[in-house]
């Protein structure tokens, strides 16, 4: 992917502190070498605490290192790829480093996913070795491909292996029937058989090459089977040096205290929490799961500092009765991606949390990275922030001339930076689709941009409603929907009508208690906050919404529903 070089009149230069350099500190190094550097510098520091246990930067790298070497024993080097198949635990920070620094290539796996994705998969990675745990919901389904797919090797872990009361931990989950029994295969192996070595691993050239493949992330995909994005070593690193480059005045090296409830197999997650956070001595809370009282507890008792989340957490966590008992003072940065984040939803956490909620814009096939709010700024309502260090962006026309589009104009938004993927794995069509004749990113977002150069995303290109002839834009509505004191979450979407073409119908849950109100006072309520052309013509009340692995409410199941 070209990389090209940034205006030196950008206009959202002006928004950044004088601090944060206007070209990013790139350190040119592979990915799995963040963590070596990392306990060079903080040997004794905690990497990561889970179940109660600490582990050190120096027993987090012999991990990793016995993890790479265990993998070049099974034949993994450049070329092979290794499947990771797993819930929030230390098992996922050392096998994505672990794959990295035998040579091999990641590619990381949901266990939300449907069978017939996960088949696909497979298949278009060319995945031979998935790494997994005995939990019931995850190593009955991969075992079945053992045998019915390319899948050669599993290797399987158990949740307490890094807890701190492993056999209390087993008790709660047989107990609770979350257990697996291993399938009785020798192409089976356990975790801890893996990691039996003494850490001595091969280095391979490609493996430190940044133009090399690190990764193979899936992407969700709005219609059709998902696509592989390939991002390199070099892709990844920048990342995350690039987001270390916008946060310096916010993160200190050393300090930090991350709550880490992300899934990990999802691109915000790993360079956000896992490979930023190691990059910078920070210390990663794992939680197996996403669990509003205990994430309150965790950043009360332990003194969270960092907490990247996406919106649904945070409207989880005010749905908590009992938050305002809650000390929450501790946090300094409170980061939202993933998802837009609704104004009203960012204002409410912000009054219960006393922390600002900082916002930010990113993509897979751009290594999760592409706008950030400058610490001291408080945005203009709507904005999710403006372009990292490093990465441009423009505004085009979505007529197909990919011309320019005067600032304040609505256009398609385009990125181009070194952390914009090398392409999609085995679619070479779907790459030359996704670029701009001047070698810009296509992201589909519709967007339009500020003279100070905050970013404000209107909507998918593809979730845009034709009314009447009217470009109707679904998060308008959504945002004056959320303002309604009844509403937890909403989705809009265009169903058909015959007289329109296309009408705007919400979907929507509840907050605990609320009257659910109907569509006419709905409509009442909307009329000072819409225009004609925009005002919902149905609504269904829910108890819950469709989302993504990552918690973002999600729009293909809806559109389903429809016929679209």
């Amino acid at each position: 992917m070209k990389n090209n070089p940034v205006a030196l009149d950008a206009p959202w230069f002006a928004s950044y502190p004088p601090e944060i350099p206007h070209q990013p500190e790139l350190s040119g190094r592979a990915v799995h070498q963040m963590l070596a550097d990392a306990t060079k510098q903080w040997p004794e520091q905690v990497a990561v605490n889970f179940m109660g246990r600490n582990l050190s930067y120096t027993e987090l790298d012999q991990l990793v290192s016995r993890m790479a070497a265990g993998l070049q024993q099974l034949g993994v080097g450049p070329g092979v790829h290794v499947g990771l198949y797993l819930p929030n635990t230390p098992h996922g920070i050392i096998g994505f480093l672990g794959v990295l620094r035998a040579g091999g290539v990641v590619v990381n796996y949901s266990p939300l996913d449907a069978d017939r994705i996960l088949e696909h998969k497979i298949a278009d990675s060319e995945t031979d070795i998935m790494v997994t745990l005995d939990l019931q919901a995850l190593l009955p389904r991969m075992a079945g491909f053992l045998g019915n797919s390319r899948l050669q090797k599993l290797v399987v872990g158990s949740v307490e292996d890094f807890a701190l009361q492993p056999e209390a931990v087993r008790d709660h989950l047989r107990q609770a029937g979350e257990l697996a029994e291993w399938p009785a295969d020798e192409r089976v192996m356990g975790f801890d058989e893996l990691l039996d070595n003494d850490g001595s691993w091969q280095r391979h050239p490609e493996s430190e090459n940044l133009d090399g493949l690190a990764v193979l992330q899936y992407t969700g995909g709005t219609t059709g089977a998902p696509k592989g994005a390939m991002l390199t070593h070099g892709n990844i690193a920048a990342a995350a040096d690039q987001l270390g480059s916008a946060l310096k005045t916010t993160v200190a090296s050393g300090e930090e205290r991350v709550l880490a409830v992300l899934p990990p197999f999802h691109i915000y997650s790993i360079v956000v929490n896992m490979l930023f956070g190691l990059r910078n001595g920070a210390t990663l809370y794992q939680h197996l799961k996403f669990d509003p009282h205990a994430a309150l507890e965790t950043i009360q008792k332990d003194k969270i500092t960092v907490f990247p989340a996406v919106p649904t957490m945070l409207s989880a966590l005010l749905a908590c009765p009992d938050l305002g008992n809650y000390q929450l003072g501790s946090l300094k940065l409170c980061n939202s991606g993933g998802a837009p984040l609704p104004v009203e939803l960012q204002q409410r956490f912000q009054k219960a949390a006393g922390c600002s909620v900082k916002e930010g814009w990113g993509m897979t096939e751009t290594a999760a990275l592409g706008t950030f709010t400058p610490e001291g700024m408080v945005p203009p309502a709507g904005a999710c922030g403006v372009p990292v260090p490093g990465i441009d962006l423009k505004i085009i026309a979505m007529d197909g001339s990919d011309q320019e589009m005067p600032q304040g104009e609505r256009g398609e938004l385009c990125i181009a930076g070194p952390n914009v993927m090398k392409g999609y794995w085995k679619r070479d069509d779907a790459t030359a689709e996704s670029m701009t004749d001047k070698g810009y990113f296509r992201t589909g977002d519709v967007a339009w941009m500020d003279e100070k150069g905050f970013v404000y995303i209107v909507d998918r290109t593809k979730d845009m409603i034709i009314c009447s002839g009217y470009n109707v834009y679904p998060r308008n509505i959504e945002e004056a929907i959320y303002e309604h004191p009844a509403v937890a979450e909403v989705s809009v979407i265009g169903v058909p009508d015959e007289y329109r073409g296309q009408s705007p119908r919400a979907y929507i849950t509840l907050r605990n208690g609320e009257p659910e109100p109907t569509l006419d006072e709905m409509k009442a309520f909307l009329k000072p906050r819409l225009g004609k052309h925009e005002m919902i013509h149905s609504m269904e009340i829910r108890d819950e919404l469709p989302k993504t692995p990552v918690g973002k409410l999600s729009k293909k199941e809806l559109y389903a529903e429809v016929g679209r």
